[in-house]
């Protein structure tokens, strides 16, 4: 069975330190959730991302795992934790981000969404009854309801259509759920994703809808429509919001984000779950995060700096090789500069989020997360 143990709130913080329970194990909360859209995070080992950089749970894609291997594979396979050997939990996008980003090659109905796969161009389409089908088959732990990502400049007209659109959609994901089972002898769950924009009234509206088909199965909430190009402060405002109205007996999941600040901030707003790509994707093009600030190792400045890439730093590879080294293997355009730098940032953010569970049970959260995001976003 899937669950969740609220342990602690944090002193003069939104702050919550839980455990999410799945038959693939027990995650700690607050979590960083490496990403592995097609079935393996970038760059980086299993056995590094379990023993080195302290990885509980990673994510897998519906859209792209949907298209490349396939479910007939995924099937056969026995689902994604066989293909991809991870034997701890997983969680899967519904894919609507991806599907709605294809702006040119979609069209959105009542129905569903039907898309042009990138990779050639053939024609699918996506129901939320189809969409938990496929989920099951891809058997993740913790499946995201299928819905519409609606832009972060979007004005109230449109947004207010698109979360009318997500709810419909949320009735029939939600009965569909219902009337299947895992395929695979364990249990699987489902997050709502609490859309609305910026507008306060419509984010309300959502998560009253939401709480509404509450039931057996639905094992947390995910906020989603956030980082999508509204201001920071924003974001920050409807966290405020809606994290409330949530039960305190169910985790929450913020979708897609973000830089290290914005996790520590959402962590004291009382957010649980986070992913990105930021760690991979920025630590493939140089850029590595540390706790005292943000480097680029292409800059000349390392160059002769043959000091550790992180003197305390939470991965192996922090104490092994030098500054120098990585720049040179990334003006040399190495992949194995790609390979550190990825796990550095994976291992960073793991750490940071661990230290703010053992600040929020230790009653100093709040102070250490205020000198933590001054330091952390420091341009070293």
């Amino acid at each position: 069975m899937i669950s969740f143990s609220h342990i602690k709130t944090a002193e003069n913080s939104s702050a919550r330190a839980g455990i999410l329970h799945t038959d693939h194990g027990d995650i700690p909360t607050p979590i960083f959730m490496p990403v592995g859209t097609v079935g393996s995070v970038k760059g980086v080992y299993h056995k590094d991302l379990k023993e080195d950089i302290g990885a509980k749970i990673i994510l897998g894609n519906t859209y792209h795992l949907y298209l490349r291997p396939g479910l007939d594979t995924l099937h056969k396979a026995g689902g994604l934790h066989r293909f991809e050997g991870w034997d701890r939990p997983i969680l899967t996008d519904s894919g609507g981000f991806q599907v709605f980003s294809l702006t040119r090659i979609r069209k959105i109905t009542p129905e569903g969404c039907t898309f042009a796969s990138h990779i050639d161009g053939s024609r699918h389409t996506f129901t939320p009854e189809n969409n938990v089908d496929t989920q099951r088959i891809i058997g993740a732990d913790i499946m995201m309801a299928f819905d519409e990502c609606c832009p972060g400049d979007a004005d109230f007209r449109y947004a207010e259509k698109s979360l009318t659109l997500t709810q419909n959609w949320l009735e029939r994901y939600t009965a569909q759920f219902d009337r299947t089972q895992p395929l695979y002898g364990y249990d699987q769950t489902m997050f709502p994703i609490i859309q609305g924009c910026v507008y306060p009234d419509l984010r309300k509206r959502a998560v009253e809808h939401a709480l509404s088909l509450d039931g057996p199965g639905r094992g947390g909430y995910a906020i989603g429509g956030l980082a999508v190009g509204e201001p920071t402060e924003k974001m920050y405002e409807m966290l405020e919001l809606v994290c409330p109205l949530l039960p305190s007996g169910k985790p929450r999941y913020l979708m897609g984000v973000g830089t290290p600040a914005n996790i520590l901030e959402g962590i004291d707003r009382g957010v649980d779950m986070f992913d990105c790509v930021m760690p991979t994707r920025n630590g493939r093009n140089g850029m590595l995060f540390t706790h005292n600030g943000i480097m680029n190792m292409r800059n000349k400045k390392w160059e002769q700096d043959f000091s550790p890439i992180e003197e305390d730093g939470a991965s192996f590879v922090d104490k092994a090789y030098t500054k120098a080294y990585l720049h040179h293997l990334f003006i040399a355009g190495e992949m194995f500069a790609a390979m550190i730098a990825s796990q550095h940032n994976l291992a960073f953010y793991l750490s940071l989020v661990r230290d703010a569970r053992e600040h929020i049970l230790a009653g100093d959260f709040a102070s250490w997360k205020a000198d933590s995001v001054r330091r952390i976003m420091t341009r070293l």
